[in-house]
């Protein structure tokens, strides 16, 4: 349980990384990164693997490229459940999803 809530400030600093550095994204404040995380681990669980298996051919016919573009997709849609957070394109959605991703491969290797 513990290591689930460290995970999750961990996630929610990376959102706020994520805002600082990549110009299109804006996270309004702590609060707003703790829930985009929280959001952000449910959309993982539970649109990601139906969107994978839905975009397959897609994805196999891209070489796995396709899967950057659905990161991105699913970046925009927990931008526009969260509260105080906001994604003004594809374009800073694509090197959001790409910095995040690279951010959570590091907070797992830690942890």
């Amino acid at each position: 349980m513990f290591s689930a809530l460290v995970h999750l400030a961990a996630t929610a600093a990376a959102l706020l990384v994520v805002a600082n550095v990549v110009p299109g994204i804006r996270v309004s404040g702590w609060k707003s990164a703790a829930i985009g995380a929280l959001v952000v681990g449910i959309v993982n669980a539970v649109v990601w693997p139906v969107a994978v298996a839905l975009t397959f051919p897609l994805t196999l016919v891209s070489l796995g490229t396709f899967l950057v573009v659905l990161n991105a997709l699913m970046l925009m849609l927990v931008a526009a459940l969260v509260p105080g957070m906001t994604v003004s394109g594809f374009i800073p959605a694509v090197i959001g999803s790409v910095l995040l991703s690279v951010l959570n491969w590091g907070i797992d290797k830690i942890f």
